[in-house]
């Protein structure tokens, strides 16, 4: 079971912004939002990869671009980033750094202070807890320049005094929820380990009415 939480409940059904709506995390973090019954907004660059996320009200836009993030953001309670990169094994990633700067300014413009961003094993001081195989081969041959980003991404998340919850996955699998998530910041016997996005998605949605893990960085693994 997930760890208990202190409640913050909203007086309303939740206003959230969802970015990243169209990867496979987001897309499940979208249903599900909408299944609560949540006001969802998702910012796309492309409508036309998001004539499936039924209950969403679509914003077009860029992350990176500010203006764009202002209009999506306004009005509501929280945003959630599902923001993801390709891997890039000999070119310098910047957009999730990129990105998160603009969307830390947008939420300040538009006081909105809860963010809950989702980067991965490996980031902050996970490093060297995904298991053999993804330390030593995928993570420093393919993985290397996407997670120098996600760090980056961290730290503006950690500096910018919002209200944020960083969620770090272990290894993503399309495989059905168990509804059974260990959430840990003490990482000394965590050694690889595997999630399915749907448990994800369970796990960030929880956190928008929720204190628990308020300016912390969990790791979440089955």
């Amino acid at each position: 079971m997930t760890n208990s939480a202190t409640e913050t409940h909203l007086a309303a059904a939740p206003k959230i912004l969802v970015l990243g709506a169209t990867g496979p995390t987001g897309r499940h973090i979208v249903s599900q939002a909408v299944s609560r019954g949540y006001d969802v907004t998702v910012l796309v660059r492309s409508p036309e990869k998001a004539t499936d996320l039924t209950g969403a009200k679509l914003v077009i836009g860029d992350a990176r671009d500010e203006k764009a993030l202002r209009q999506a953001i306004k009005g509501r309670d929280a945003v959630i980033s599902a923001l993801g990169t390709p891997a890039s094994p000999f070119r310098e990633v910047t957009l999730l750094s990129t990105a998160t700067v603009a969307l830390v300014n947008a939420m300040k413009a538009e006081r909105v202070s809860r963010l809950i961003a989702i980067t991965g094993i490996g980031a902050g001081d996970s490093a060297g807890h995904g298991g053999f195989l993804f330390d030593k081969l995928i993570f420093p041959l393919i993985l290397r320049n996407v997670y120098a980003d996600k760090n980056r991404q961290e730290a503006i998340i950690k500096d910018s005094k919002l209200n944020w919850t960083i969620v770090r996955p272990s290894i993503l699998v399309n495989k059905p929820e168990v509804n059974t998530v260990r959430a840990l910041t003490d990482l000394s016997n965590v050694h690889g380990g595997s999630i399915s996005r749907k448990d994800v998605a369970t796990f960030i949605l929880d956190q928008v009415n929720s204190d628990a893990w308020l300016r912390k960085s969990p790791l979440i693994t089955w």
